[in-house]
């Protein structure tokens, strides 16, 4: 068991890792990926310096043990710089303060207006077609409108 730790090399380290981030194509969980990553660190960093195999096991063991809290650093950066993510499932609630042109006018509280590749009603004071209003409140599918 010790013969297997005294031959521990760059080239094993390299293949361990590449092994750890195909198995997490396998397995999915973003788990094995930093492992894999601390095993191509400590095979990179063997490459340099030629450290004996406790050292090299020790850096395995830092780069490991590191790999968590910058993952959660990443997610944590990641998931703030979504901000769409607040209107998923509420498409409408997204457009509130934004201005467009009316497609249609506005007659008697009724009209159209196109928001990318869709039409939307709106409801507002009555305006001609063209004119640029400001999407003031959001309910389900129809939006309540005011002259921008």
């Amino acid at each position: 068991m010790s013969e297997m730790f005294t031959t521990l090399g760059t080239w094993n380290w390299l293949i361990f890792g590449v092994i750890l981030m195909a198995l997490e194509l396998i397995a999915p969980g973003v788990f094995l990926f930093w492992l894999g990553l601390a095993a191509l660190l400590t095979g990179l960093v063997s490459f340099a310096f030629n450290p004996s195999w406790q050292v090299q096991i020790l850096m395995f063991a830092v780069f490991a043990a590191a790999a968590v809290p910058v993952w959660r650093h990443l997610a944590r950066n990641s998931a703030a710089a979504n901000t769409n993510s607040r209107f998923l499932n509420k498409r409408a609630d997204a457009l509130v303060g934004r201005v467009f042109t009316l497609e249609k006018p506005i007659i008697d509280g009724a009209g159209t207006v196109r928001i990318d590749d869709t039409v939307w009603r709106v409801a507002g004071p009555d305006a001609p077609a063209g004119s640029r209003v400001r999407i003031v409140q959001a309910d389900g599918a129809s939006l309540t409108v005011a002259v921008a």
